[in-house]
């Protein structure tokens, strides 16, 4: 996947990904709101492929699942940063969004056009050179390649009967 990149720096909460005062909305008003404390014209501007890279400790806070949801829904194909807070990394992943952990994403520009090759856990930052990062194992990369947990526990049950039986 190739995208355009947004920088944001340590300790991106999960307050201003999705924030408080929005959380009795859909999903749509709180992804209007996606990091309008630090970004403003974020929610506005962002375009679906887009990829979001940040510093340490990307989605600290609380364990609001509507934080990657409003990311998603706004189009942001990626987020990629040196460390994420755990409930954020797997929410990300269960909800079909892609997160990879890079320790040198701060090489990467503003602005850059970037691609990922997440099963390879490689990236090509232009003019930063190639990056590693964690590749996900491939049972991530299925989960994510069918939008989730949900889509993708609905399509091994309809297409693997052995799960739905019980023993």
């Amino acid at each position: 996947m190739s995208g355009t990149v947004w920088k944001l720096g340590d300790n991106v909460d999960t307050d201003v990904l999705a924030p408080g005062k929005y959380m009795k909305f859909d999903i749509d008003e709180i992804a209007r709101h996606c990091l309008e404390d630090v970004l403003p014209r974020f929610a506005a501007d962002v375009r679906p492929g887009d990829i979001v890279v940040a510093g340490r400790n990307f989605g600290i806070g609380s364990s609001r699942e509507q934080a990657p949801q409003a990311l998603r829904q706004l189009g942001v194909a990626a987020v990629i940063a040196p460390s994420f807070a755990g409930l954020f990394y797997r929410n990300a992943l269960n909800l079909g969004l892609l997160v990879l952990v890079c320790e040198r994403a701060g090489e990467i520009a503003d602005g850059s056009a970037i691609s990922i090759d997440a099963r390879q856990g490689r990236i090509d930052a232009g003019p930063a050179g190639i990056l590693p990062c964690q590749p996900l194992p491939p049972f991530l990369m299925q989960m994510l390649d069918a939008g989730g947990l949900l889509p993708h526990l609905q399509y091994r049950l309809a297409h693997e009967p052995q799960l739905g039986r019980r023993r």
